[in-house]
């Protein structure tokens, strides 16, 4: 069974003060857009390809489409509390891996068995240059 890897999209867009907050639907985007690489490729250390890539959007990205390689959940209320039920009820049984800098979400996934990794997973280091 492939790795499961959720990814907090307001964290991980929020740990790059690049004007996100002008467009956050834009911005969701660019990082729904940049994940793809990482389910062919895995990410190195933390989990093997392939990898099943869900990326959890909320408030003004709600509704951005899910694309090959990444599925996008739209949290219709806490995104947190969105993550915390995927990894109930999709990771169980399985790796988790949710990327998030959040330490709130991070104790909360961790206690339901998951692994948690912070943003520059998914942004290489890189900033916005995205990961491949």
């Amino acid at each position: 069974m492939d790795s499961l890897v959720i990814v907090d999209a307001a964290n991980v867009v929020g740990s790059v003060p690049d004007g996100w907050w002008r467009d956050r639907r834009g911005a969701a985007e660019r990082l729904r857009d940049a994940l793809p690489g990482c389910a062919d490729s895995g990410l190195p250390g933390l989990a093997d390809p392939p990898l099943e890539l869900v990326l959890v959007v909320e408030g003004a990205a709600r509704g951005v489409a899910s694309v090959p390689g990444v599925r996008v959940v739209s949290a219709y209320g806490s995104g947190d509390d969105a993550i915390v039920e995927l990894v109930a009820d999709e990771g169980a049984g399985r790796d988790c891996l949710v990327v998030t800098a959040d330490r709130g979400l991070r104790e909360r996934v961790q206690a339901l068995g998951a692994r948690v990794t912070g943003p520059r997973t998914v942004w290489g280091g890189r900033g916005r240059g995205g990961a491949s």
